[in-house]
């Protein structure tokens, strides 16, 4: 953990701390803004652009914070680097008069960012979940992962836990999500080594040494060994609910996905009778369907 981020201790990242230092132009911020009950957020810009920025805007903005890092004499800054970067990706289905499109096809990337002053500069530019149309999805997942989609390397072998919601509670929730995943609290949840194989799959050492040699071919840039537990987490804004999941590489160790879930439950602060649902990417590739549960599953939405 040393020289990297986090906020494993349940600290805040400090959106101001550091104002100086953001990679992108913010809004300016009204001198003494009034207090409110809720969290204070910073002003956002209208929606952001769907369109795939160029790999070398990222490549740029990724360059940047790392000569910062090492403390630049030219630009003198010295930013909070992340122990892994992170790409933010955006879906929303086919608007009045547009073509239906499948699913990878509606996924645009957003932007990667590899510290805590380049995250805050893109999160304060997103409109929260809550200004979002239905059917709109907003995905985090960290730079290994090419596509955030089921068959993907680093993903085929994991799934997810998923959480309702009812509408008007995705914001703060979906937050304090993204603070966690990227803070690093997930640190914790790594696969073991001596995990058993369950039915009908390959689990254990060999689906870890498969997943890792898979993830490697994805991207050579990265030693496999680095890639977190967590995949990413994406947020489902639908028509009577909203939906959260968090993706994580081992589906086969029953041990890391309970680790993951009480991680989930203490991040999010989420009473102790909330009912999450698991799902395998391999059952999402079957059924062709993310959130699609058996009928005897509650799925009572958290208030």
């Amino acid at each position: 953990m040393a020289g990297y981020f986090s906020n494993h201790s349940q600290s805040r990242f400090l959106a101001n701390s550091n104002a100086n230092s953001t990679t992108t132009t913010q809004q300016p911020v009204a001198p003494n803004p009034p207090s409110t009950a809720t969290r204070p957020r910073a002003p956002s810009s209208k929606h952001f652009s769907t369109s795939v920025p160029s790999t070398s805007g990222d490549e740029k903005s990724l360059s940047r914070d790392r000569t910062a890092t090492n403390g630049s004499p030219k630009g003198g800054l010295v930013v909070h680097p992340l122990r892994h970067t992170w790409v933010f990706w955006f879906r929303q289905q086919r608007g009045p008069g547009t073509r239906t499109i499948n699913y990878e096809e509606g996924i645009k990337k957003v932007s990667a960012f590899g510290s805590v002053e380049s995250f805050w500069s893109l999160w304060t530019h997103l409109n929260p979940p809550s200004s979002l149309l239905p059917t709109t999805d907003y995905l985090l997942f960290h730079s290994g992962i090419r596509r955030p989609v089921w068959e993907d390397p680093l993903n085929i072998g994991g799934g997810k836990w998923i959480i309702r919601l009812r509408k008007g509670v995705a914001d703060r929730i979906w937050e304090d999500l993204i603070l966690a995943i990227v803070g690093d609290q997930f640190s914790d949840c790594a696969a073991s080594g001596d995990a058993s194989p369950t039915d009908g799959t390959q689990g254990g050492v060999k689906e870890k040494e498969k997943t890792e040699e898979n993830g490697a071919a994805a991207n050579a840039d990265t030693p496999p060994g680095d890639w977190p537990e967590i995949c990413g987490c994406t947020i489902s804004v639908r028509q009577n609910e909203d939906i959260i999941s968090v993706w994580n590489k081992s589906d086969a160790d029953a041990r890391v996905k309970e680790k993951v879930k009480e991680t989930i439950k203490r991040a999010l602060n989420l009473p102790a009778s909330i009912v999450m649902e698991y799902k395998s990417n391999n059952d999402s590739m079957q059924d062709k369907s993310s959130f699609r549960v058996p009928a005897s599953v509650d799925r009572t939405p958290l208030s």
